[in-house]
C-alpha cells in the first residue's frame, strides 16, 4: 500500500498545474454552455461526466444549433474517438493484476494532458498515479465550465480564450524533457508537428475533421515509430 501511496502522491504533485490549466480554458467552455441555453448545474455536471474539451464544445455547439439527439451522438463520437488510442495504449502500461473497475477508472480520467503524464512514467503505471492526477483535473474542469456560465456575461470572450494558451504550454511541458534526453522522441515529435501542420494547410484534408486527423497521425507515427525504433522489454525494465 505504501507504493500506491507515494504514486497517488506524486499523482496529486503534477495534477495541480493541469487542474489550474483546466480551470482557465473551461471558463470559455461554461461561456459556450451559457450560450446553448444550459443552466449552471447543467454545464458543471457534464463537465465532471465528460472529460474532453473539444467533444464539450462540439455538443454546446451542436446543442445550440438545435441539433437532434442523434446528430449530438455523432458529434461526439467523432470528436472523442481519439481517447479510444489513447486508453488501449495505456491498458499496455498496466499491471497484470489491475481490475476492470481499475482500468475502466483510468480510461474515464483519459484526457490529453492526464495521458500525456501517465504514458511518461517509465515502466509500469501504477494506477494511483492517475487517480492523483485527475483527483484536482477532473474538479478543476467542472469549477472552471461552472464559473464560465456564472461569468459568461462580465468577462470578454477574448480575454477568456487568452487563457486557453495556458494548456498548450502545459502539454508541451510533458514532452519537452524526455525529447532532449531521446533524439528518436525528439524526431517523431518534429515529425509530428509538421505532419499535423500538413494535414491542417492541404486541401485534400479539409473534409476531415480535427479528431480523425489526430487518430490517422497518432496511428501512423506510432507505428512507423514500433516499426523503425522498438523497445525492447528488457530495456523497458531497466528503465522502470
Amino acid at each position: 500500500m505504501t507504493g500506491h501511496k507515494y504514486w497517488y502522491k506524486r499523482g496529486l504533485k503534477d495534477g495541480l498545474p493541469i487542474g489550474l490549466g483546466y480551470l482557465a480554458v473551461s471558463l470559455a467552455l461554461g461561456i459556450a454552455a451559457s450560450r446553448a441555453g444550459m443552466t449552471a448545474v447543467q454545464a458543471t455536471l457534464t463537465s465532471l461526466l465528460i472529460n474532453a474539451s473539444a467533444g464539450e464544445y462540439a455538443g454546446f455547439t451542436a446543442i445550440a444549433a438545435g441539433s437532434t439527439y442523434l446528430e449530438v451522438t455523432l458529434v461526439e463520437a467523432v470528436a472523442n474517438i481519439r481517447y479510444l488510442l489513447m486508453s488501449c495504449a495505456l491498458s499496455q502500461k498496466l499491471p497484470e493484476d489491475a481490475t476492470l473497475g481499475q482500468r475502466m477508472l483510468v480510461g474515464f480520467y483519459t484526457t490529453d494532458e492526464i495521458f500525456g503524464a501517465s504514458v511518461s512514467v517509465p515502466g509500469k503505471l501504477d494506477v494511483w498515479y492517475t487517480y492523483g492526477l485527475a483527483t484536482p483535473a477532473a474538479p478543476g474542469w467542472a469549477l472552471g465550465t461552472l464559473l464560465g456560465v456564472i461569468m459568461g456575461d462580465i468577462l470578454p470572450l477574448r480575454i477568456v480564450s487568452a487563457l486557453s494558451v495556458g494548456l498548450y504550454g502545459m502539454f508541451i511541458a510533458i514532452f519537452i524533457p524526455p525529447a532532449r534526453k531521446n533524439k528518436v522522441i525528439l524526431g517523431l515529435v518534429i515529425l509530428s508537428f509538421a505532419a499535423s501542420y500538413v494535414f491542417s494547410t492541404l486541401q485534400v484534408f479539409a473534409a476531415v475533421s480535427s479528431s480523425l486527423k489526430v487518430i490517422i497521425l497518432t496511428v501512423v507515427i506510432s507505428l512507423l515509430a514500433a516499426v523503425l525504433f522498438p523497445v525492447k522489454e528488457e530495456e523497458a525494465n531497466a528503465d522502470a
